[in-house]
């Protein structure tokens, strides 16, 4: 039984074309193995009119729903999830523009974004604020006209990308109780005082993910998002969407994982015959794919309640877990089944595998989502 309707599919479908025929796995790995941002994709899929796919029709975009966008989400991390952050990221940060900037900053920002001349990053962590991200302690002081930014951001996905405007938490009262000093400011890479410097880690290598040190980094004083201090507002808001998106692009992920296991598993003669053949790894495939599936399932309700702006915040973190953590799993399981040839970066899995691993800790580790999901459980 499909659940989506035939528009959905015809949507789903032609993501997983353009992903196949035009963009290819091979340019996927060669971006991951070169470290490179995928810039001549994301001008494709900017030609294509998806970035304009959440925006509404009032601000020159598609008006689409966010289980459309949990689709094309779903569609673009088939050949790895950091590939689809570099979208992932520009679009759910973009929303934030949407909803909470002034008339006069969607005008500023929303063309240039739809138009693929302008990317988004989103800026929460900090080395003593990670998961407390209430515990942010980068400042932005008023200064004439101005806000003067100083402290360090960390785990910053994509904000060393050519033109990229980060959407930075910050604490901008340090006499209110602490999830009340904060705000949101909309902060051009390029602003003199900002040192963003890309991280060396084992997943996002295309995307990348930066740490940035603000010195006395000098922004006009109308690039605050919403009011001086409903910063904590927005990001939980935020939150809610990008963990839909991210849930879907480890399900596309995870899928792709399966599927090459599988071919691989027909392909691999030992002991003259495929490896399929022996039951131990049939059942191992079997598992694999049904974990792939019931994470779908999990993702679909938690993105077609918040399409219908249904509260969510349980089935979206139960989407994240169980997401993630089968990315994880089927990953690990996929390098098993490849065995030495897994290792090798052109049978992608070690990929998969590094992403996997990310999973479970970037956009709210499994930990934090269990709490929340315990929290909403109480009588």
């Amino acid at each position: 039984m499909d659940f989506l309707t035939e528009e959905q599919l015809m949507w789903r479908d032609t993501v997983a074309r353009v992903m196949k025929d035009e963009i290819t796995c091979a340019y996927v790995r060669e971006c991951d193995t070169e470290r490179r941002y995928p810039y001549e994709a994301y001008e494709k899929v900017a030609k294509l009119g998806w970035l304009r796919l959440l925006i509404p029709e009032e601000q020159g975009g598609d008006g689409g729903t966010i289980f459309d966008y949990a689709l094309m989400c779903e569609g673009l991390a088939r050949y790895g999830f950091d590939f689809a952050t570099a979208f992932m990221v520009s679009t759910f940060t973009a929303m934030n523009v949407v909803k909470f900037g002034t008339q006069a900053q969607r005008d500023k920002y929303l063309g240039t974004f739809m138009r693929g001349e302008r990317r988004f990053s989103i800026s929460i962590s900090e080395p003593s604020a990670g998961s407390d991200a209430a515990n942010t302690r980068t400042r932005a002081e008023r200064n004439g006209d101005d806000w003067v930014i100083n402290g360090q951001k960390l785990w910053c996905s994509g904000a060393a990308a050519k033109n990229v405007t980060i959407a930075m938490l910050v604490r901008t009262d340090l006499d209110a109780k602490k999830h009340f000093g904060l705000s949101v400011l909309l902060v051009p890479n390029d602003t003199p005082g900002l040192d963003i410097r890309r991280l060396p880690t084992m997943a996002r290598r295309a995307t990348g993910t930066t740490e940035i040190f603000a010195d006395g980094a000098r922004i006009p004083g109308d690039c605050i998002l919403g009011d001086p201090g409903a910063g904590w507002a927005i990001i939980t808001d935020h939150l809610e969407l990008e963990r839909v998106a991210v849930s879907a692009a480890y399900v596309g992920n995870a899928q792709q994982a399966v599927s090459d296991a599988l071919q691989y598993a027909h392909d691999r003669i030992q002991f003259d015959k495929a490896i399929y053949e022996f039951q131990v790894i049939r059942h191992m495939l079997a598992d694999m794919q049904t974990a792939v599936d019931a994470a779908r399932l999990m993702v679909y309700r938690a993105a077609d309640m918040a399409s219908k702006g249904l509260p969510c915040a349980r089935e979206v973190s139960m989407a994240k877990l169980i997401a993630s953590e089968t990315l994880q799993t089927v990953t690990r399981q996929g390098m098993q089944i490849l065995g030495g040839h897994g290792m090798l970066p052109e049978a992608d899995m070690e990929r998969y595998f590094r992403e996997g691993m990310q999973g479970t800790i970037g956009g709210g580790t499994s930990q934090i989502q269990r709490t929340i999901i315990a929290k909403s459980l109480r009588i």
